[in-house]
């Protein structure tokens, strides 16, 4: 737990509409049912945006097509408490409905969905999974609304009811006064299908609107659902950063790889990249697209690789304009997956190997287990920088790290930074609103 301060509003402060939706645990559904409220107060007429508590590449993608707008990450830590209040404050001057997911279970995590719900005031609906259970269902969610004080409960739903009558009967067993938000049944269309890292994204999903929209009916098949309580959220303090920043990247381009193998990116970074003055264009190497014409730097992010390597490791155009990018001394910047591709070699979970671009001496390797996790610093000459770590791959490389990440979590495992020229590639994925001068620094030519 972290101290929650209290909240101060005045000029300028924004009312909407919030509900933050958490649950005991990972898994029991909140990115359904939070995908479902959004898609039916959209068919209301109303404005929905949606964030994501904490570090996510994959439920974000749901919720956007959920919401029909893009969604951001909200996290105490990862942001600071001031870039999550110009979100939020941002937000409610454009939507009717604010929607939050929460990450993990209720009170997992420092700071915790708990903490964030405290902090800015948001309630709170608790979604649980009611397989396997009765009148539990009740003490549990007792247990979520009183845990910690001052936390604002808005109502329940369960998750996985076999019948109406399971239905019933756990919502029997709620304390009175504890309101219901309904129930979605087991086994329907509008289960989201996961593989290693979480999600499948959706774009890879032919049949996504069809389930988000299914589960919105499933939802709503009672009656209209509730709106939340409006919540007033202050304007955000005057920012402190560096006055020169915002124009530290003018006249620069900037490359990005966009596709099924490179898709884990942060709407935030991009737009810190944009506020920086930077021009950004984007490219598919699946598509083996070259890096385009003109471009000073090139971000290679995150996403699923070793799900295509037979295509990455064929596509010579691709290859090559990378190759001829780092050589020629330009800022290249690799997260996870990106730089995997930069070995030499990556082999996939069934043991499938496949040539990658040879930029950084080694191997890569899918492991059938969870190798790191946790958000992470990384003190750059420029100043710190947050993000964090989430992978089932290991490297075997030659090449001497020259920074290690610092894993917040006591005893967690730090990861190695490699940088060589201007290349600079490490497991950490960056947040980059958390330090927008150091990253400009790793982008300038």
């Amino acid at each position: 737990m972290i101290p929650i301060p209290s909240r101060r509003h005045g000029p300028g402060s924004r009312r909407c509409p919030a509900l933050l939706v958490t649950a005991p645990a990972s898994g029991q559904g909140k990115t359904t049912v939070t995908a479902a409220l959004a898609h039916w107060h959209r068919s209301q007429g109303r404005r929905v945006r949606v964030f994501k508590t904490g570090p996510d590449f994959l439920d974000p993608m749901v919720l956007e097509r959920a919401s029909g707008a893009p969604v951001q990450q909200l996290d105490l830590w990862m942001g600071g408490e001031a870039h999550c209040a110009e979100l939020l404050h941002g937000a409610a001057a454009q939507a009717d409905l604010i929607l939050v997911e929460g990450v993990m279970g209720l009170h997992d995590g420092t700071p915790s969905s708990a903490d964030l719900a405290l902090h800015f005031g948001l309630p709170v609906l608790a979604v649980i999974d009611a397989s396997s259970m009765a009148q539990t269902f009740g003490a549990v969610a007792h247990g979520l609304a009183t845990y910690r004080p001052g936390l604002q409960l808005a109502g329940v739903l369960a998750n996985r009811v076999g019948s109406a009558g399971h239905a019933q009967m756990v919502r029997e067993s709620l304390p009175a006064g504890m309101a219901w938000y309904g129930a979605l049944p087991r086994g329907g269309h509008y289960a989201l299908p996961s593989r290693h890292l979480g999600l499948v994204q959706a774009g890879e999903v032919d049949d996504i609107a069809e389930r988000i929209a299914a589960a919105a009916l499933a939802l709503a098949e009672h009656g209209p659902l509730p709106m939340p309580p409006a919540v007033e959220f202050g304007a955000p303090p005057a920012a402190t950063a560096d006055p020169g920043a915002p124009a530290s990247l003018a006249g620069v381009t900037i490359a990005i790889a966009q596709d099924a193998a490179f898709s884990f990116v942060y709407a935030a970074n991009l737009e810190v990249l944009r506020k920086l003055g930077a021009q950004l264009c984007f490219f598919s190497p699946l598509a083996n697209e070259p890096v385009p014409q003109g471009a000073h730097a090139l971000y290679l992010p995150g996403g699923y690789p070793e799900l295509h390597l037979q295509a990455l490791a064929g596509n010579a155009t691709t290859r090559e304009s990378i190759a001829a990018h780092h050589a020629a001394g330009r800022p290249l910047v690799a997260e996870c997956g990106g730089m995997l591709v930069l070995l030499e070699s990556l082999r996939d979970a069934a043991g499938h190997e496949a040539p990658m671009l040879g930029l950084l001496p080694g191997q890569g390797a899918m492991s059938d287990r969870l190798v790191n996790l946790g958000m992470h610093s990384l003190a750059l000459p420029e100043g710190e920088v947050r993000g964090h770590t989430f992978h089932h791959a290991r490297i075997d490389t030659r090449a001497p790290a020259a920074l290690h990440t610092q894993a917040r979590r006591h005893h967690g495992q730090a990861e190695a930074v490699f940088r060589q020229k201007r290349l600079f590639a490490s497991f950490m994925h960056l947040y980059f609103p958390s330090n927008p001068a150091a990253i400009a620094a790793l982008f300038k030519p």
